[in-house]
């Protein structure tokens, strides 16, 4: 589903502003020649009353926090977006009780890009895509799609394949993945983009409880190195972590953002990464949750690790595919 965007440019005598129309809500920025989102993942609450937890509350005031100073384009949202089992159906009130009513910024009223997690097959995608015609803001439009967005001001690209992990990694449909595999490896291919990610629940490594996915190590980092991919976002274990990883000089940054309503610290899969790839880990027992924020521009991409209790926790610097 494409994004609707105008951009006005108003001149004063002191200040340059942006306005935008996006997919239907108006708002003001400060003139910028960079591109800001979100990335959370595990956001999805708990299916009994009040259908949130106090990680996923805390996680999003803070989003909202920072969303009013910083002003995101969008969200990323990595799935796992109504625990324990999705939702049944398009009325399903889950929407309103784990999304609209709790992130209520103005700030975060910008499009939010999904795709699905484990959880949330558990339920009805279906209604979760169809949703997208209901939300102003809610953009699920298939099971993976690709999103490419302009840095303000330039004409540098950065283009996001939303990819269906769960489908990849844990479905027994060989004709539906291989038909995801090749729609990933022609969009990899065709990308001229400065920036290029894929985005899925699962992730290709992880130290956590869950760890990386082996179908991911073995055919989608592959596709990433290949194609000078800067990196993969993630989530599916309950943590915060940056890996980056190295073939013969070419770079992948692996990012999970999991921790927006759970937080574990289980590290068993600690061994099972790349010699020195962990830059970053966090989940401390006592977090409220965290998430990721990204400043892009033409000549770099900084992601931010923020607490739910507002500490900037690390941050990386990811340099364009092309220098």
């Amino acid at each position: 589903m494409p994004v609707t965007l105008h951009i006005i440019q108003i001149h004063t005598f002191s200040f340059k502003y942006r306005l935008l129309v996006l997919k239907g809500y108006w708002r003001t920025d400060a003139y910028s020649h960079s591109l800001k989102f979100l990335v959370i993942g595990d956001w999805g609450g708990t299916d009994e009353i009040p259908y949130t937890t106090v990680e996923g509350v805390s996680t999003a005031k803070q989003m909202e926090k920072l969303a009013e100073k910083e002003h995101p384009e969008f969200v990323l949202a990595l799935g796992d977006n109504f625990y324990y089992e999705g939702v049944k159906t398009v009325d399903d009130s889950r929407f309103q009780d784990t999304f609209e009513n709790v992130y209520t910024s103005w700030a975060l009223h910008i499009p939010w890009y999904l795709i699905a997690g484990n959880h949330d097959y558990y339920g009805n995608i279906s209604a979760q895509i169809a949703y997208t015609k209901i939300s102003k803001r809610w953009n699920f439009p298939d099971l993976y799609h690709l999103q490419s967005f302009t840095i303000p001001g330039t004409s540098d690209t950065i283009d996001i394949l939303m990819i269906d992990t769960v489908l990849l990694c844990e479905s027994h449909d060989t004709t539906e993945r291989d038909i995801q595999w090749e729609w990933i490896e022609r969009n990899l291919k065709n990308s001229d983009a400065k920036y290029l990610f894929t985005a899925g629940h699962h992730p290709i490594y992880s130290i956590g409880w869950h760890g990386g996915k082996d179908r991911l190590i073995d055919k989608l980092l592959p596709l990433l190195y290949k194609y000078r991919a800067n990196g993969h976002f993630a989530g599916h274990d309950h943590s915060l972590q940056h890996l980056h990883t190295i073939q013969e000089k070419v770079t992948v940054d692996l990012i999970v953002s999991g921790a927006a309503s759970y937080i574990d610290d289980n590290t068993d899969h600690m061994a099972a990464v790349p010699d020195n790839s962990l830059k970053f880990h966090y989940a401390d027992k006592d977090s409220k949750g965290g998430f990721c924020f990204i400043d892009a521009n033409s000549d770099r991409l900084k992601i931010r690790f923020v607490e739910a209790n507002g500490d900037d926790l690390y941050q990386t610097i990811i340099y364009p595919r092309f220098i």
